[in-house]
């Protein structure tokens, strides 16, 4: 898992207006849970960019005002019109506890099923993980190699020794649709 440095500053004022003004000089109102008391800063929009628009899961680490702290981000809220960031939750992770977060799926391998006409599709782009911080896996490798016309991939079917997934156990993660093509070629085959 890689970590993402972020430099906050510790905000007073709460309200609309505050936060208003915040958002004016181009900073992001955040919250920061888990660690007893929560803790209400501002990091500058710019400083996001990297953090929000990748596929990347990573672990901030929190710098606000010289106490830094690490912490996964829990919800992001964006204008609906405009898509700018209006707000972020963060939740402090400790090392001996277990966390549980969104990590990405890639499919990797060149499928039976494609090879015979079929056509791979991925279900589920992220898949719930539970692990301590230091296990927490950047993203879930799924080889598909085997994977025949019709056939799929369901979470039961996974097993890792360092984290647990969490999601329902009849979950489709990734599959081979038959196309029309190999329909057609099944049929002439009869």
């Amino acid at each position: 898992m890689q970590v993402f440095e972020l430099k906050g500053e510790l905000r007073t004022d709460l309200g609309k207006k505050a936060t208003k003004a915040l958002r004016a000089e181009g900073k992001v109102p955040c919250v920061l849970y888990g660690g007893g008391e929560n803790i209400h800063f501002a990091v500058a929009e710019r400083a996001l960019q990297n953090l929000l628009y990748t596929p990347i899961v990573y672990i901030v680490k929190l710098d606000i005002n010289g106490k830094t702290c690490e912490a996964v981000m829990r919800e992001i809220q964006f204008h609906p019109v405009s898509d700018r960031v209006l707000h972020i939750d963060f939740y402090q992770i400790d090392e001996n506890k277990p966390v549980v977060m969104e990590v990405p799926v890639k499919l990797h391998g060149f499928a039976a099923g494609v090879q015979a006409g079929g056509k791979l599709s991925l279900v589920v782009r992220k898949l719930k993980v539970k692990a301590l911080p230091a296990n927490l896996p950047g993203e879930i490798d799924i080889d598909v190699t085997n994977l025949g016309l019709g056939k799929s991939v369901k979470v039961k079917d996974l097993s890792f020794d360092n984290f647990e997934i969490v999601n329902a156990k009849d979950v489709v993660v990734a599959q081979i649709k038959l196309t029309r093509a190999a329909r057609a070629a099944a049929q002439e085959a009869k």
